[in-house]
């Protein structure tokens, strides 16, 4: 089945992982990342960001220093379609936090698209597991926190950004 949207993990996957990042100053695309979002935005697919923000729940954070860094990430990558956040402390037992699949089902409802015909890309296992947990497909681009079994298990594994934009366009 055609892919129709993809969806992003945002913490090391579109931009540098700044734990807690409250300042728009500190996003910083990972490599490779601004051109492997273009390259999905000029196929016509449509574009979400799913994202864990546990800061806000532990008080880490406030929604209005979350806002200010995903309007920079914007600014980085250009609008996307869909924005799904997070803002629950893992403790709090929520059906959005990944690896629940809540994100990525409320991220296809809004788009209109079947979860089937959705790709999430993130870093760790907890993308993988809430894409699959919501019938979506899933990529695994690892950085130097994702678990080794946390690769072995994923079912489509890139080097990086734009070899998993490679994989969901081919």
């Amino acid at each position: 089945m055609e892919i129709a949207a993809v969806l992003f993990d945002r913490d090391g996957t579109l931009v540098e992982d700044v734990p807690y990042n409250g300042n728009p100053l500190l996003v910083l695309p990972v490599p490779g990342a601004v051109g492997a979002v273009a390259a999905v935005r000029s196929r016509g697919l449509a574009l979400g960001v799913v994202s864990n923000q546990s800061g806000i729940g532990r008080g880490l954070l406030t929604w209005d220093e979350v806002d200010a860094v995903n309007a920079r990430v914007e600014e980085v990558f250009g609008g996307f379609d869909s924005w799904q956040l997070c803002p629950h402390a893992p403790e709090q037992g929520c059906q959005c936090r990944k690896p629940e699949p809540g994100m990525v089902l409320a991220a296809c409802s809004e788009l209109g698209v079947l979860p089937e015909r959705t790709v999430v890309v993130g870093d760790i296992g907890a993308d993988v597991e809430a894409a699959e947990r919501a019938g979506a497909r899933s990529v695994l681009v690892p950085t130097p926190r994702t678990l080794p079994d946390e690769v072995r298990r994923a079912p489509v594994v890139a080097d990086d950004l734009a070899e998993a934009v490679r994989l969901v366009l081919s």
